[in-house]
């Protein structure tokens, strides 16, 4: 079988689109691996696919799918890259547009050629919804556990660290750190995304506050790995910094690939992310399942 494919990155955070309302075909989560090794394959964090709504209120579905073949929730560089496909594709004039995802809508909206507010939907920092499993940990500090009503101690390594749960469409861990060059984000998110914390998994985001409008940030994607990119991380991280008064409503947060700005007024509000997508290529590759 032969498709056509569009080949989309978002702060360096990158992506294998698919137009399944104009096209019909399967994949398998095998096919997906193979598609996403970045030697043999076409490369990718993960493949997005634009499909007909089952909503009646969703202009379009929209799915995400790692690099390891799991279907996720949510992906906000994603969003905005699936906006921008659409109107590449021409599949829809409309600027504001309305995507129905596992974890429920965003809407996306067009600021100009290729940049996107994203509305990622009201977070929430309970434990239940992430899903995150409290551990008792001995000699921990009771005011960092309720501060902000955030910070968790999770044990790793024979170390306490402190983490931030929080749901934005898929489950996030933030763990403030001091210097994100030489914080271990690979070493930690490898143990902290599959922890017996996360029964599901997380993404862990490692975040270092310069002042209470600009954080770097650094993402350790579950199924993916470290990426260049996260923008559901990136409103996680704003959200546990602005709980903890760490962080103000209206935020700069720099990733490897680039920049994104994160506005969330609190506690029952929509977080909103703008940032850029872009077309790197596209092309047609054939397969057979």
């Amino acid at each position: 079988m032969r498709i056509s494919f569009s080949k989309m990155q978002g702060l360096g955070n990158d992506f294998m689109v698919l137009d399944l309302v104009t096209q019909d075909l399967a994949f398998t989560p095998e096919l997906i691996r193979t598609w996403a090794d970045r030697r043999t394959g076409i490369g990718f964090d993960q493949l997005l696919t634009i499909e007909p709504p089952s909503d009646p209120d969703a202009d379009f579905r929209y799915r995400i799918f790692n690099a390891d073949g799991n279907e996720v929730e949510q992906c906000g560089n994603g969003a905005r890259c699936a906006a921008l496909f659409i109107a590449e594709k021409q599949l829809s004039p409309r600027r504001a547009l309305t995507l129905e995802t596992m974890s429920g809508p965003v809407v996306t909206h067009r600021v100009d050629a290729s940049t996107f507010t994203v509305d990622m939907g009201i977070p929430n920092t309970q434990p239940d919804a992430v899903p995150f499993l409290a551990q008792e940990v001995q000699n921990a500090e009771p005011e960092v556990r309720v501060n902000g009503g955030l910070a968790q101690p999770v044990e790793v390594n024979d170390q306490t660290l402190w983490i931030t749960p929080v749901a934005i469409g898929n489950p996030h861990g933030v763990l403030f750190v001091d210097d994100i060059v030489n914080a271990p984000v690979v070493e930690l998110g490898q143990m902290l995304t599959n922890h017996p914390c996360f029964p599901e998994g997380a993404n862990i985001g490692f975040c270092q506050v310069v002042d209470k409008g600009f954080a770097r940030l650094r993402v350790f994607e579950r199924g993916v790995g470290e990426t260049r990119a996260c923008g559901t991380g990136a409103c996680a991280a704003v959200v546990a910094g602005h709980l903890q008064d760490k962080l103000a409503t209206e935020v700069k947060i720099s990733l490897p690939g680039g920049k994104v700005r994160i506005s969330w007024q609190g506690q029952g509000s929509l977080v909103r992310m703008s940032g850029p997508a872009a077309l790197v290529y596209e092309g047609h590759i054939s397969y057979e399942l």
